[in-house]
């Protein structure tokens, strides 16, 4: 019986140490709304994200996806349309590597990804970011788990909390 307590004890402990611990990390995270306007690309385009917590992987919409090579370096090259001028623009980036995403029709896609500066409210962070033609969904961009990861916490009711205020001095 004293066996059983003592357990008992330090099962509790730790929970409420556990407890403490992720009270505190959650009070240093910032809340966010479902969606956000986010700027890339060294600050000169803005699109609305939607922040998928159920998304592990990070998606912008692209066209003209083209994987190649140049001086034994893989690229890829593609097209992002400003949402606001309808500028195209074409970018050539280093591929980081391809996934292999399962859609919700169950089919596959590969799809390339990258890595690209990402400023969502005073956050500028370097996201891995897979290239598909998003042009028929709502918003441009998906920012998932893995880009929100140990700064964001998303309130799925609201939107526009924070509007982007980042200095690009990352490398794009």
């Amino acid at each position: 019986m004293v066996r059983a307590l003592i357990i008992l004890q330090l099962v509790l402990a730790g929970s409420l140490a556990w407890t403490a611990t992720t009270a505190a990390e959650r009070e240093e995270l910032e809340i966010f709304g479902w969606v956000e306007r986010v700027k890339l690309l060294d600050g000169d385009l803005a699109v609305d994200a939607l922040l998928d917590t159920g998304a592990q992987n990070s998606s912008l919409d692209a066209t003209n996806i083209r994987r190649f090579r140049r001086g034994g370096q893989r690229l890829v090259r593609f097209t992002v349309t400003d949402p606001e001028s309808q500028d195209e623009l074409t970018l050539e980036k280093p591929l980081v590597r391809n996934v292999r995403i399962i859609r919700h029709d169950g089919n596959h896609q590969r799809r390339p990804v990258i890595k690209l500066p990402v400023c969502l409210g005073g956050k500028l962070r370097e996201v891995e970011v897979n290239l598909i033609d998003r042009s028929q969904l709502t918003y441009p961009m998906l920012l998932g788990r893995s880009a929100l990861k140990d700064f964001a916490l998303v309130d799925s009711g609201q939107r526009f909390l924070h509007p982007p205020s980042c200095k690009f001095d990352i490398e794009a």
